[in-house]
């Protein structure tokens, strides 16, 4: 397949899920032609909408299945304007050469204030209290009420959030451990510990922050909540799929746990207003928010602004860096000279075969950048004159292609 770059006007870039207004502005403002959705898009709409998109910026709410990307005849990469990319068919994306990007860092701070909310609202039974005087009922009282200082908080997993808690909760006198599969440097006096059942039998409180994956699904069960110190409580703010909730719910009603506090569920209302049923609503001690630990107005215009702009570079230059399925490359901007990328399944002699096509039609190479991982390669290579339509047709002839694209 051959794409010939279009000038940026005719260049199609839909964002969906009301994204940070700020990406509208910064895309618009390249000079792209830039649609804008507050919602998702129905299956069949947004199937009808993307056969002439090239670039789609989305969150969480919007599934990009195979049958979805069947239909997406000129896309080159998708944006997912937050950290999770559950919902796109990386595979098909991936065969089908569009690049995906996420922006996994910009609300490592709004989740980690939310954190630290979430510990002291437990440890002093902020919500609990409060929903009773919503009730009407004054009860003041020392019970259910303690201090974080002194307290131990355990995390799992010490990436760039849990760090980051880890950094706050110290500051507020608390005792820090921590497990990660890798090898993290502490920060401030936080400690390693050798297993989770270790961490989890020395915490007063636990906080949740690792990755979806096979190791992670399911990970919190009944098991794990029988080593938990007795009274103590359960942050989740990771993903939905690390707790076993009605083993929580048996460990809560058997008041094995003194609370938790979930942000986020197995299950997800893809709607607003959506009725949402669980479990853990029957408990008082339990805290209960709808997946919002990273969704402050100051985390939505960053990753806007981070991912924008990881987009216009991507357009504009071919630079693959920080995606999420494509060999990364940074590439420097060329000034007059024309610019080949050239997407290939990740088998022995492309580069030679490309260069050999180039060899036969004199054309000079300025500069060539190739990178792979285990199932694509990415050669891009900077010449000096123009390839006609027979040239283009030969690179596209080469075994094992998938995309050619003239960037300019």
């Amino acid at each position: 397949m051959m794409l010939i770059n279009q000038p940026r006007n005719k260049m199609n870039v839909l964002l969906l899920e009301g994204v940070h207004p700020i990406a509208f502005k910064i895309l618009q403002n390249e000079q792209f032609n830039v649609e804008y959705f507050k919602k998702s898009l129905p299956e069949k709409l947004l199937k009808e909408k993307i056969r002439t998109i090239h670039v789609l910026g989305m969150r969480s709410k919007t599934t990009i299945s195979q049958e979805v990307l069947d239909c997406a005849e000129n896309l080159i990469a998708i944006g997912s304007f937050c950290i999770g990319t559950n919902t796109i068919d990386k595979k098909c994306a991936t065969e089908k050469a569009v690049v995906l990007f996420n922006e996994p860092y910009s609300n490592t701070r709004s989740v980690s204030e939310l954190v630290i909310c979430l510990i002291i609202d437990l440890f002093r039974s902020i919500t609990r209290q409060s929903m009773k005087l919503h009730n009407k009922i004054w009860e003041k009282t020392t019970a259910h009420s303690f201090e974080i200082r002194g307290k131990t908080l355990g995390i799992v997993g010490y990436g760039h959030i849990g760090s980051q808690v880890s950094v706050m909760a110290e500051s507020l006198g608390m005792n820090i451990i921590y497990y990660d599969v890798q090898d993290k440097l502490p920060l401030g006096n936080a400690r390693p510990v050798s297993t989770m059942k270790d961490l989890l039998k020395k915490a007063d409180i636990v906080s949740l922050h690792v990755p979806e994956n096979k190791s992670t699904k399911l990970m919190i069960g009944k098991k794990e909540l029988d080593c938990m110190k007795r009274g103590s409580y359960l942050i989740n703010t990771s993903r939905g799929s690390v707790v076993i909730i009605p083993d929580l719910a048996e460990a809560l009603e058997k008041k094995h746990l003194g609370g938790a506090a979930l942000d986020v569920y197995p299950e997800e209302p893809h709607t607003q207003r959506a009725v949402f049923e669980t479990e853990l609503q029957q408990f008082d001690n339990v805290i209960l928010t709808p997946h919002i630990a990273g969704s402050t107005l100051e985390a939505q215009r960053m990753i806007a602004e981070k991912m924008s702009k990881k987009l216009v570079t991507f357009i504009t230059t071919g630079s693959t860096g920080r995606s999420i399925n494509f060999p990364e490359v940074e590439l420097p901007v060329m000034m007059n000279k024309h610019r080949i990328i050239h997407i290939h399944k990740n088998i022995p002699g492309v580069l030679s075969k490309l260069n050999s096509v180039y060899s036969k039609n004199k054309i000079n190479i300025e500069g060539q950048y190739l990178k792979t991982n285990e199932t694509l390669g990415y050669v891009v290579t900077d010449v000096d004159q123009k390839l006609d339509s027979s040239m283009t047709e030969a690179l596209v002839k080469v075994p094992g292609t998938i995309r050619v694209r003239i960037l300019y």
